[in-house]
């Protein structure tokens, strides 16, 4: 079995890194840390022309029908180089769950524009518990004559302050289990919906709270069936938390390659400190680990890519070692670059400050190291 990239992957891979290197150097990821919404739209309109948006959407709704190892690419040197704004919320959440659950009619409406980068569309999971399991999803729809009525709270919400449409898991059976969970897609601007920024380690892409109150959802904005809403946001969350797995390996192989190329050219009593033994076993355990998580992200992107059936074990497997991972090695290449390391004006954090939201979203380690033990035990 061969998991390698074809000669057309590494192609993109090349393409996007030079696109990258010349739109997305740091002081435009700083901007967009202080920028109100951390979107750009010069920015979008050129990863929208690249065909980004549309690159895991088939080719009948206005996409490129390419597959989620295409993604995968793209995603890894986005990471290395801290792409801000909503691409991830909208290609890789609110994207795909039309993609997966969507009526042909939605997919006909709602994907065309999302390829094209004209709607920007997010995922509305985690509540005020924190979880993004079925057992976090409370938020009740009360049934009506034309829909249903949506109040309460969702947290975390990606990019909901750009988004167009976001989609909303709620509760429309009884309990805390898989069934019973419906998406609805609810547009921004809906009245009764009100979206506001948090503030959080990395501004360079936005989490959101909203709060619905008597929001109105017609019926045919229904994704899925009713109560049935769970296969799609498991099999969203396996390719969501996958790209972020993969997302984190490039995130911290740059940072490994900036400590390296610290540690070769910084001189401390007359020597690089690359020649001293600590500096050489850290910069080493930092390689082992990135390519330890590149293994296990790239075999979860092949069994999300072929809907293996071990994918949602493999998926988690990747986010737990990729979570510790990228936390731990941009930690230690602020260690390597010494005091500059600590400085704002050193880029180092900017990195680590990805690290750790990456961490933090779809579920931290110990979560995933939970859903692994389970498969494993039966």
């Amino acid at each position: 079995m061969d998991f390698g990239f074809s000669q057309e992957q590494e192609m993109l891979r090349e393409a996007t890194q030079r696109f990258l290197t010349d739109h997305c150097p740091a002081k435009f990821v700083r901007s967009m840390m202080a920028d109100e919404t951390a979107h750009d739209a010069e920015f979008w309109k050129q990863i929208v022309g690249l065909g980004w948006t549309a690159l895991m959407i088939p080719e009948q709704y206005g996409g490129q029908g390419g597959t989620f190892l295409d993604m995968a690419v793209v995603i890894e040197e986005a990471g290395r180089a801290l792409v801000p704004g909503p691409f991830f919320a909208s290609a890789l959440l609110g994207g795909p769950v039309i993609c997966e659950g969507g009526s042909e009619e939605q997919r006909k409406r709602l994907l065309p524009p999302i390829a094209a980068g004209d709607r920007i569309a997010t995922l509305a999971l985690a509540e005020m518990a924190g979880r993004f399991d079925a057992r976090g999803v409370a938020l009740a729809a009360k049934k009506t004559d034309s829909g249903y009525l949506l109040s309460g709270e969702k947290m975390f919400v990606p990019d909901a302050h750009v988004a167009d449409s976001i989609v909303v898991a709620v509760r429309t059976g009884k309990g805390t289990r898989e069934a019973g969970i419906t998406l609805m897609m609810v547009d921004r601007r809906a009245p009764g919906l009100t979206v506001t920024q948090l503030k959080t380690v990395d501004m360079t892409r936005r989490l959101c709270h909203l709060r619905l109150d008597n929001v109105a959802v017609a019926r045919e904005n229904v994704i899925g069936a009713e109560g049935r809403g769970w296969p799609i946001l498991r099999r969203v969350s396996e390719i969501a938390t996958t790209a972020l797995s993969v997302e984190m390996v490039g995130t911290a192989q740059k940072a490994l390659d900036l400590s390296v190329e610290y540690a070769k050219t910084r001189v401390q009593f007359g020597k690089p400190i690359g020649s001293f033994q600590a500096v050489k076993h850290k910069c080493v355990d930092m390689l082992v680990a990135v390519e330890n998580a590149r293994s296990l992200a790239y075999y979860a992107c092949w069994a999300v890519d072929s809907s293996a059936a071990e994918a949602g074990t493999a998926a988690a497997m990747a986010k737990a070692y990729a979570s510790d991972m990228a936390k731990n090695v941009t930690s230690e290449a602020i260690q390597v670059h010494g005091g500059i390391g600590f400085t704002w004006e050193h880029d180092l954090h900017l990195f680590h400050r990805r690290a750790l939201a990456g961490e933090a979203n779809l579920g931290n380690a110990p979560v995933h190291r939970e859903t692994v033990a389970k498969a494993l035990l039966g």
